[in-house]
This record gives structure tokens, C-alpha cells and sequence, in this order.
């Protein structure tokens, strides 16, 4: 399991969920303007069922309660867990590190 990752390497972020729709779409969307807005353009941000993340997923950002199911589909990926679906902190530290050219940092 990844610790962390300098955000100088990620090209990739999944945004997992547990059915794909509501709440979640809400946050990859704001997740996608944050990073826009801080000018960081060459990063892709998807959107996928928990179970269905990509085993080579570099960074996953998932709800608290998914994150076990996370880790198990994408064990080599940094898992960043958040609390609420707008305007959690984890979103902006990601964002942060992109910025600050530093690290993202998983969270449990």
C-alpha cells in the first residue's frame, strides 16, 4: 500500500463511489473546477463505481466508508478519504499539493 505520491506524477485521479451517481458526480465536478481554477490541466479526473477501480489507479479519492473496498481493488494506489461530498478539505489538500508541487498523502 502507497503512503504517498508527488503530485508531480499523478496524470490520473479517481473519484469512487458506491453506485455512480447524486452526490459523488457533484464532487468529481467540483473536484475537476478546483483544479482548473489553481491551473492544473493535465490531470484527468474519473469517475467509477468503488468496485470498479482501476487496479493501476496512482491516487483514489473515496468516501470514509468505502475505503476499505478501495484499497482492496486498487492496493498500490494512495487512498485519500473524505467526509462530506462538497466542500471537504481532502479535495482542497489535493489540490495543494498539485500547486505547492508536494506531496498527496493517503488518509485513513
Amino acid at each position: 500500500m502507497a503512503h504517498s505520491i508527488s503530485a508531480a506524477d499523478v496524470n490520473r485521479i479517481v473519484l469512487a463511489c458506491e453506485a455512480g451517481m447524486g452526490s459523488s458526480l457533484m464532487s468529481v465536478n467540483a473536484l475537476k473546477k478546483k483544479l482548473k481554477k489553481a491551473k492544473i490541466n493535465h490531470v484527468q479526473v474519473l469517475h467509477t463505481p468503488a468496485r470498479g477501480i482501476p487496479t493501476d489507479a496512482q491516487v483514489v479519492i473515496v468516501h470514509k466508508g468505502l475505503a476499505k473496498v478501495a484499497r482492496t481493488a486498487a492496493p498500490n494506489a494512495v487512498v485519500v478519504t473524505f467526509s462530506h461530498f462538497l466542500n471537504d478539505p481532502a479535495f482542497d489538500r489535493i489540490v495543494q499539493a498539485f500547486t505547492d508541487n508536494g506531496e498527496i498523502v493517503e488518509t485513513t
